[in-house]
């Protein structure tokens, strides 16, 4: 869970750290109203430090398969903000040479920001679910659990649509 959100974990840090990142608000605030400025975490270079960083970690600690599957989540948040993000994503740290900046602007469209969302919790769900079928039974408690998490993921993508 941790590795779907590194970069965000850090940007926050960054942020309460003094300023290293930023937010500007654009209009009310609601789902994708707001313009980051993480210009460090956000940048390709900056995302692909920091998922080679925690690969490298989950190799020591758990071996190279777990640590090539955590440094890829971690840097699959960068290609999905590429999607949903204004263009706000730098190429290079602190945004070194005023290139560019990166975003295609999704969450301008709500309803298919959530879509595409959904279509990502349903796809990762299921390739969950397969992996798990060969090692472990279903069971009463993990149904009831796998349950709990669907509906709240669907409330959640439910607010976004309607905010």
């Amino acid at each position: 869970m941790l590795g779907t959100q590194l970069l965000d974990v850090v940007f926050v840090v960054l942020l309460l750290a003094g300023g290293v990142e930023s937010l500007t608000s654009v209009t009310g605030g609601t789902y994708g109203e707001a313009l980051i400025h993480a210009y460090w975490t956000h940048s390709l270079i900056g995302a692909a430090v920091l998922s080679l960083g925690y690969g490298a970690f989950g190799a020591w600690r758990w071996g190279r398969s777990a640590g090539l599957v955590l440094g890829s989540v971690a840097f699959s948040h960068w290609l999905l903000d590429l999607l949903v993000h204004r263009a706000d994503l730098p190429i290079l740290p602190g945004n070194a040479g005023d290139l560019p900046l990166l975003g295609l602007g999704l969450w301008r469209t709500p309803w298919a920001s959530a879509a595409v969302e959904l279509a990502l919790v349903l796809v990762g769900a299921v390739a969950y679910a397969r992996s798990i079928r060969a090692r472990a039974p279903l069971t009463r408690r993990s149904a009831i659990a796998a349950a709990t998490m669907a509906v709240a993921l669907a409330a959640e993508l439910a607010v976004d649509i309607l905010t």
